[in-house]
């Protein structure tokens, strides 16, 4: 039986995704974390045919708008390879409260690895319309100001917000449907 209703469906569509970092943790306060997530996407973007159409990284969790030949592959290979990158950086960073944390937390049946970074699922959503495509946008891009963060989404730097502008952000994105 499945453990989760949300599934990839058709990569001809963007999907919308949610990655949440294990037990709700802040590892990403710091430009460190949140580049290892950029790099990763930007690898995909160059070797996957990896279409970004928004995001939106805070402190402990992302969403993302994406679209790929083969997409929940990507997803599966940009978790393992952030999940790693983050346990690297905080080791010698020497994070030690949050490498405990990330081993604690750890589910029973995770066996192949010391810590769990990421929640299991990232909750694909297909996004079939423009219409859809745009409240997903509004949904990302508000995010940090609905916490507070900022004032306009096009402040918070670890978003898509400002390709929407037509300025230049952290990634490339594909801001037409």
């Amino acid at each position: 039986m499945p453990r989760s209703r949300y599934r990839f469906v058709n990569s001809r569509h963007p999907h919308f995704i949610t990655a949440t970092i294990n037990h709700w943790l802040p590892v990403f306060t710091c430009p460190e974390t949140m580049n290892i997530v950029l790099d990763s996407w930007k690898y995909l973007q160059e070797n996957s045919a990896f279409e970004i159409f928004g995001y939106v990284i805070l402190e402990n969790h992302l969403h993302l708008v994406a679209r790929s030949e083969n997409i929940e592959h990507d997803i599966k290979r940009f978790k393992s390879y952030t999940a790693k990158e983050i346990v690297t950086y905080l080791k010698t960073e020497r994070s030690s409260g949050f490498l405990w944390m990330l081993e604690f937390f750890k589910r029973v049946y995770k066996t192949e690895s010391t810590y769990q970074v990421w929640e299991e699922g990232s909750h694909p959503q297909g996004v079939t319309s423009e219409e859809v495509l745009l409240q997903k946008l509004e949904y990302i891009h508000l995010n940090p100001v609905k916490r507070g963060y900022v004032d306009k989404p096009e402040h918070w730097r670890y978003s898509s917000a400002r390709n929407y502008l037509g300025h230049e952000g952290l990634m490339t994105v594909c801001t037409s449907w």
